[in-house]
């Protein structure tokens, strides 16, 4: 009887343990099942490419959540040199990412990638595709068809026409310089008259002063 009794009362806890433990394996893989998955892409996962494309997409699960510090895209040569050209766009479930292709070269390149998924919980992965050709360089087209250009002495032949006519900078300045000339001594002068003035009229003044003093008896 005690040891039924004690199965009795270990029985509801083990259930309740296994309970326990199967929420905590199974919630958090639910969870990371919710997020979208990256289906697609194009130039594809572990494919050859002729030429490194102007674009790249990568294709989701589910619409995106545009997020200027979630969302990001990086594409690298075999050299680690960064061939990305400017901020990835979302069109719904797709990812399109601007390259630059002349700066592709042959080889392997690797592309990580993070996003916000539908349920709002960042997301990120990798992947690697080659390039078979390199880039070719540009061309620039030729500006002359055959006909000769002018030579340097048929350019600079008009040069002596210009400096043989004298620069007015010298006869412009003049009059300004006379105006300022003249209009300093007027005002010197003015400065002189005043203060003879101001002292012709003290002596006056002290001499006035001096014969309306009483003589003393």
């Amino acid at each position: 009887m005690p040891s039924l009794a004690l199965r009795r009362q270990v029985l509801p806890t083990a259930i309740a343990a296994t309970l326990l433990t199967a929420l905590l394996v199974l919630f958090p893989a639910h969870r990371a099942a919710a997020h979208d998955e990256l289906v697609s892409s194009d130039p594809a996962a572990d494919s050859t490419v002729e030429t490194l494309p102007e674009e790249m997409t990568l294709t989701f699960s589910a619409a995106l959540i545009a997020s200027a510090g979630g969302t990001g895209v990086v594409v690298t040569d075999a050299a680690g040199n960064d061939v990305t050209a400017g901020a990835p766009e979302i069109d719904g479930a797709v990812l399109i990412q601007p390259l630059d292709p002349a700066a592709g070269t042959a080889g392997e390149y690797t592309v990580i990638w993070q996003v916000v998924s539908s349920d709002g919980h960042p997301t990120d992965g990798e992947f690697a595709f080659t390039v078979a050709e390199a880039a070719s360089p540009a061309t620039t087209e030729p500006t002359a068809t055959g006909e000769p250009s002018p030579s340097a002495s048929e350019t600079a032949a008009p040069t002596p026409d210009a400096t043989a006519t004298p620069a007015p900078a010298a006869t412009d300045s003049s009059p300004a310089s006379a105006w300022i000339w003249a209009l300093s001594i007027v005002g010197i002068l003015a400065i002189v008259v005043a203060m003879v003035w101001f002292w012709l009229r003290g002596r006056r003044t002290a001499s006035g002063a001096e014969s309306d003093t009483p003589a003393e008896g």
